[in-house]
């Protein structure tokens, strides 16, 4: 076993792997960019070494400085984690070159596997079903159009390198083709250095199931079960969960000997993930191989009883895989597993990636059934130059069934406040009759996204609930007679607004959703009259412990959770979540109705493409720029028909949030 190893990448995924170089007795060395200079992963390594500035093509997939760092610090060995460089087959030999470990199969395997074309290719000489498509290497424009008008539309656009949902595009007519093919190759250039694509027919309402392989230097070869990741949205996977409810032990048994066949004809060591689309019939065709460690792989783990980052460190320093996984024909595995992503983004406007710094971070509390994987804690910021994860849940039950019953449990205590989050979004997801009964399909999300992202039907007791919880709170850090030495009875050490004549009155002012609730609160000490204006309720016998709120409505003893912050509070009803944030009792607040003669950057993020410049004639929904932020590509639409005033952004600029970019004349 090594002594120690660099990790050559960031965030989640880095702190876990941490977490096993810790348990087996390896020194993990970290490296970090300008933007993560404080950063968990940096914080949790034994030492951590600066490669470079903020955006990744200026650090982490620098693999000249990564490299460097390794020999520097004295590491026997680098573990890629996924993204990045992690399916780079000129890294993978460059670090060999230089004498190190490369934790991941060869350079050699990475170039026939790691690219989807040159792995459909094989697969496909090699007898696996594959989709039709293009996988050339001629990149010529006019080419790759005629070959999408071969293979037929609907098609898919998909970068040639990478994974993780980035580069890929839906094509429905030729139309479209020119201007999906260019955002594609943007997106794949940035993410992974290289803009290569190839097209492949799209099929309709598909499942995506993948099997987890694994091979040593000693010629074993073996798949861990298979992953089931059809819930996605764009492409990105949303929910991934094992056993898969679709499989018959039958197909299992013919996927899994598939996905064995196809690493074995390539001596494949180390871990991998051989991805198939499976039509509803259960024919199944192969997509693509990743050459690294799965997001998803703590589902694996959880029903298997194994640490996978473990086993890529055994494999790499030449031990065999062991003997209890290569003798069973199957690895039997217990229970169901299911694994959520937390990410700072915003579903309600397109799930725009958000950024800033996580005031209040509450996860749930990690047990038997229930895992976080995470690389942020409250304090730190998510920034715009990476993905916007927060945190992976995951979560263990021996019944599918009651694993969404932990995972619902799970998702009730997180609480986020600072920039927004797609907890809203999960909390529907998994109570989905799709997900539910498991028919779900890797296109549902986003044929049908209403249904995950509107808006409940508004609870109107949650304003007043919150109400009283900040009034709770503010009593409790009132000063007390015990400390000041006042006298108990006087009017002056009591928190109730007390007045000559009357019980006192105090207003509590919340937003939520941009609306304005003004509560009048008559009373203390967690008996009150409340009143917006347009309803009164009486609340007696409230006790707020700091998690959960307790009390009596209309005589019906009720709880809710709640999460308070300085700015803001969060109340759960046990199946959905109200966000309010804390307002000025009395404020004057101007109208804000939106104009319609500028576009604004909606988050930080530079500008790679402007598409007008003045005095060009636009129309209504026209693309004017494009942005890039968190590895992803936002268009900027003209709100209205009429003539560009002025530019005020370039390509390769950075712009904050509300910055104004393109302006139009009145």
């Amino acid at each position: 076993m090594f002594d120690k190893i660099l990790i050559a990448n960031r965030g989640e995924i880095a702190c876990r792997v941490i977490r096993t170089c810790r348990r087996l007795g390896v020194a993990p060395i970290a490296v970090y960019s300008q933007a993560d200079a404080t950063a968990q992963h940096v914080r949790l390594a034994d030492a951590a070494w600066p490669i470079g500035g903020p955006r990744p093509a200026e650090s982490y997939l620098r693999g000249d400085a990564i490299i460097e760092a390794a020999l520097r610090s004295g590491a026997q060995a680098i573990h890629p984690g996924y993204g990045f460089l992690s399916e780079n087959p000129d890294f993978a030999d460059a670090v060999q070159r230089a004498g190190l470990v490369f934790i991941g199969p060869s350079g050699d395997s990475m170039r026939r596997m790691g690219s989807k074309a040159g792995a459909k290719e094989l697969m496909a000489a090699r007898g696996v079903p594959v989709v039709p498509g293009y996988t050339g290497d001629d990149q010529d424009p006019a080419l790759l159009a005629r070959e999408a008008q071969r293979i037929g539309f609907p098609l898919m656009i998909k970068a040639a390198y990478g994974g993780g949902g980035k580069g890929m595009r839906v094509v429905r007519s030729l139309d479209e083709f020119a201007a999906s093919l260019e955002s594609c190759q943007r997106e794949a250039k940035n993410a992974f250095g290289r803009d290569r694509v190839l097209l492949e027919r799209y099929i309709n309402h598909p499942r995506h199931i993948e099997f987890q392989i694994f091979g040593d230097s000693h010629g074993n070869t073996i798949h861990l079960n298979e992953r089931e990741c059809s819930a996605q949205r764009r492409y990105q996977k949303v929910l991934e969960e094992t056993p898969s409810p679709f499989l018959t032990p039958h197909l299992r048994e013919r996927m899994g000997q598939a996905a064995i066949a196809a690493a074995q004809a390539l001596d494949y060591v180390n871990a991998g993930t051989v991805e198939f689309i499976v039509g509803a019939d259960g024919d199944f065709h192969f997509m693509e191989i990743n050459t690294r460690l799965q997001v998803e792989h703590p589902v694996t783990e959880m029903v298997l009883g194994l640490d996978l980052v473990e086993l890529q460190l055994r494999v790499a320093a030449g031990e065999p895989l062991p003997a209890s996984l290569v003798r069973n024909k199957s690895i039997p595995q217990l229970g169901h597993a299911i694994e959520l992503r937390l990410y700072a983004e915003d579903p309600e406007q397109g799930f725009l990636p958000g950024s800033g710094r996580l005031e209040t971070l509450r996860l749930p509390t990690p047990s038997r059934h229930v895992r976080i994987d995470s690389g942020v804690v409250a304090g730190d910021t998510v920034t715009i130059f990476y993905d916007p994860m927060i945190a992976k849940l995951i979560v263990w039950d021996e019944t599918r069934e009651a694993a969404l019953v932990r995972m619902r449990e799970a998702l009730a205590r997180c609480a986020v406040i600072g920039p927004k989050s797609n907890i809203d979004f999960l909390e529907r997801l998994v109570r989905h009759r799709a997900i539910v009964d498991a028919s779900i399909d890797s296109g549902y999300l986003d044929r049908n996204l209403a249904e995950f992202v509107a808006a409940d039907a508004s609870d109107a007791d949650a304003p007043f609930i919150a109400a009283v919880a900040w009034l709770l709170h503010e009593e409790a850090q009132a000063p007390r007679c015990a400390r000041t030495g006042a006298d108990p009875w006087s009017p002056w050490a009591r928190a109730d607004a007390w007045r000559v004549g009357h019980a006192g009155k105090r207003i509590v002012a919340l937003l939520a959703r941009g609306q304005r609730h003004e509560i009048s609160a008559f009373g203390a000490a967690g008996n009150y009259r409340l009143d917006d204006g347009t309803r009164q309720l009486v609340l007696e016998h409230a006790r707020f412990d700091g998690t959960a709120l307790s009390a009596h409505l209309d005589g019906v003893a009720r709880r809710w959770q709640v999460v308070l912050d300085r700015d803001g509070l969060i109340v759960h009803d046990g199946t959905r979540r109200h966000l309010f944030a804390h307002a000025p009792a009395f404020a004057w607040t101007p109208s804000a109705a939106a104009s319609g003669d500028r576009v604004l950057a909606p988050m930080p993020g530079r500008i790679v493409l402007v598409k007008v410049s003045p005095g060009t004639e636009v129309t209504e929904g026209q693309e004017l720029l494009v942005m890039e932020a968190m590895k992803m590509e936002l268009s900027l639409k003209a709100p209205r028909a009429g003539t560009i005033a002025a530019v005020q952004a370039a390509a390769g600029d950075f712009v904050d949030a509300d910055a104004v970019l393109v302006r139009l004349e009145a």
